[in-house]
């Protein structure tokens, strides 16, 4: 584990960012571990911690109803700017909490014992944190069971980005990116926001299978992901699809702002030199769906970048053609 960053909170939110757990439904392994460390140090509440810039999000919690709270109330968000674990034996007694609604109101916190989850790179985003309602101590034994928990929270955050990629290209594995294309679909649905999807696929690819073999497949797919992911920006996903096709979804960005990162993309794609029989040229074609009110589900969205991808295809490949949509505009 690296040293903690603590002064670098750009940093420590693209981290977080990262996990995308972030106003997610509970999970069954946060579940058990905060149900474990609520049973084991025989306290009320027990919470998985996230803090985002403005609010605390709850992975887990248990002995509470309430899936966020503001951050400027947040014991966790004194937590993350500590390397340690961060131990109030009385609220009402600390000058930091005394006047905190939360010590005051509803749920009463008296004590309080929370571990930072630390990222790999050496960002806190969140802590796992053990709650009471009386004043109370925290033995170094008790707080040992909080820190090897708090590692598990922080292994089960890496296992699910890890299983979520494809081997080959970085990329989100189709089921992984489908996943964050449901969630964008709920947020853009909830908040009113512009996203973009964008289904790309390498031109002619069987000729470079068929004429080089699958090795030379293999390395263009990797140029062609390296080259996506370097032009994208770091909240946006690129996920493989199957084959030879690639899904990329572009956040808080309009119909303009995706089809012009969509020929940001093509314009890379097409000035690569894959390193195969002497230098091979690649192209790629694009399709550009900005969400739409008509827009439920993720195959909604697919759809409608897939009939665009089409007519790249169709039109000649290597190019970008965008989604009309027209008949959203007139349904809304």
């Amino acid at each position: 584990m690296r040293e903690p960053k603590f002064h670098d909170e750009e940093g420590r939110i693209a981290a977080l960012i990262r996990y995308d757990v972030l106003d997610t439904p509970p999970e069954a392994p946060f579940e058990k571990i905060t149900l474990l460390v609520k049973d084991v140090l025989q306290v009320p509440i027990c919470a998985v911690s996230l803090v985002d810039r403005e609010q605390q999000w709850f992975k887990s919690i248990q002995g509470l109803d309430t899936r966020e709270t503001p951050r400027s109330i947040s014991f966790c968000a004194h937590t993350i700017r500590t390397d340690e674990a961060l131990i109030v034996t009385d609220a009402l007694q600390d000058p930091r909490f005394s006047t905190n609604p939360l010590v005051l109101g509803e749920p009463h916190i008296r004590s309080y014992a929370g571990v930072p989850l630390q990222s790999p790179d050496g960002y806190n985003v969140g802590a796992l944190c053990a709650i009471d309602v009386v004043p109370r101590e925290f033995s170094d034994a008790q707080l040992g069971i909080l820190r090897s928990f708090a590692s598990l929270v922080v292994d089960e955050l890496e296992l699910r980005r890890i299983a979520e990629r494809d081997h080959l290209t970085g990329a989100l594995t189709r089921r992984g990116f489908v996943e964050q294309v449901k969630k964008e679909i709920s947020r853009c649905r909830r908040h009113g926001r512009e996203s973009v999807l964008v289904l790309l696929d390498i031109d002619h690819f069987k000729r470079v299978n068929d004429g080089h073999g699958h090795p030379a497949g293999d390395s263009v797919l990797k140029a062609a992901a390296s080259a996506c992911l370097e032009g994208l920006r770091e909240n946006d996903l690129l996920g493989r699809l199957g084959g030879e096709e690639f899904g990329i979804l572009l956040t808080e960005t309009d119909a303009g702002g995706g089809l012009e990162a969509a020929e940001k993309l093509r314009k890379a794609i097409a000035g690569l030199r894959v390193d195969v029989a002497g230098g091979l040229r690649v192209t790629a074609s694009f399709g550009v769906a900005p969400f739409a009110a008509s827009v439920s589900k993720p195959e909604d969205w697919i759809a409608r970048a897939d009939e665009a991808l089409y007519s790249a295809k169709r039109g000649g490949r290597n190019r970008c053609v965008a989604a009309n949509a027209l008949a959203d505009a007139i349904a809304a």
